[in-house]
């Protein structure tokens, strides 16, 4: 398979946001949107498409393969991703077969983004020790590996029964089924990843130059494995309009909303701080295609990355401005990274 130039892609949460007045979003209002969101995303031509995974009520997607598999049946040639799949609190058998079901289905398009999970309300939920956070990770992720290797597959670990010359069916159409893993800012993780020659996601929410460490590590750790690093790709938050002024005035009072539900210990944004982080070098992508596009090039100087996710919907942002932000990142800034990146 030859290697894909830069790509870029749009992801969610499902997050259910509550108004003014208290009410939430209702889940199945929120699963349309998604599915609308996967829609409009596949006919403007870009790459990528992602949920991810919590198990808390102020979110819409519990389970992306099902959910993914919904987007499979309405697209025709977006990849289909997890973002993230917390492998630590899953079986990594029943994860596999999920996603080579969703491959099948969806005719090659399906990845696997395993993370260790920011919030940790799965574990308690599926019978995991909280003390064994990392052993949970470091075991299935190499499970889970061992799996799109091969078949029939032997294997033993610590936080699950062995498999002995074990069957896992059915296989993907992709000859190796990707997976990426997802780091939010944690050494190790860089280190474990690029030792693996593993694609790995860095999620910029804070100072993206603080990231560049990481983004260096990690190609160092590759080499010194004797591995070829992987791709990296970069997650930020993101809203376009036509203008800039026009995107932060719309976007502002429902990402200070997200913020103060979603990320409690950031506290209230006001305005000048959120002007701060969407500013050309803050982490915060919301403003008009053209310095959109400044920032994913920017940050491509620093990191040298080759996919870039948007986090959308957030804080009940009105569906109309959703989809057109979808597709100024489509028709508008895609074309014009790409170009630039092809000179």
């Amino acid at each position: 398979m030859s290697t894909p130039g830069f790509e870029i892609g749009v992801f969610t949460f499902g997050e259910l946001t509550t108004d003014a007045g208290g009410r939430a979003i209702p889940p199945a209002v929120r699963l349309r949107d998604v599915l609308e969101w996967a829609r409009v995303a596949d006919e403007a031509g870009l790459d990528v498409f992602g949920v991810g995974e919590h198990h808390r009520e102020d979110f819409a997607i519990s389970s992306p393969p099902v959910v993914l598999a919904a987007v499979a049946a309405q697209t025709e040639r977006i990849r289909l991703t997890s973002t993230v799949t917390v492998l630590s609190s899953a079986d990594p058998v029943r994860v596999f077969e999920d996603f080579a079901t969703l491959d099948l289905i969806s005719g090659g398009r399906a990845e696997i983004t395993a993370g260790r999970g920011a919030y940790v309300e799965s574990f308690p939920l599926f019978g995991q020790d909280l003390d064994r956070y990392d052993e949970y990770f470091d075991d299935r992720l190499e499970l889970l590996l061992r799996l799109r290797r091969g078949n029939p597959v032997t294997w033993s670990g610590s936080t699950r029964s062995p498999l002995s010359g074990a069957g896992v069916w059915p296989r993907p159409v992709q000859d190796e089924l990707p997976v990426w893993t997802a780091v939010g800012g944690t050494p190790a993780s860089v280190v474990r990843s690029g030792q693996l020659g593993l694609p790995v996601y860095l999620a910029i929410l804070g100072s993206p130059e603080r990231f560049v460490p990481l983004a260096d590590l990690y190609r160092r750790s590759a080499a010194e494995a004797g591995r070829s690093a992987g791709r990296i790709g970069v997650t930020s938050h993101f809203f376009a309009a036509s203008t800039s002024q026009g995107a932060r005035d719309t976007f502002y009072p429902h990402y200070s909303s997200y913020i103060g539900q979603n990320m409690p210990r950031v506290g209230h944004l006001d305005r000048a701080s959120f002007d701060t982080w969407a500013a050309p070098g803050g982490a915060l992508f919301a403003g008009s295609p053209a310095e959109i596009v400044d920032k994913i090039l920017w940050e491509h100087e620093l990191l040298g990355h080759t996919r870039f996710l948007a986090q959308i919907g957030l804080g009940g942002v009105p569906q109309a401005e959703t989809l057109r932000s979808i597709e100024l990142l489509a028709t508008d800034v895609l074309p014009a990274v790409r170009a630039a990146l092809s000179t």
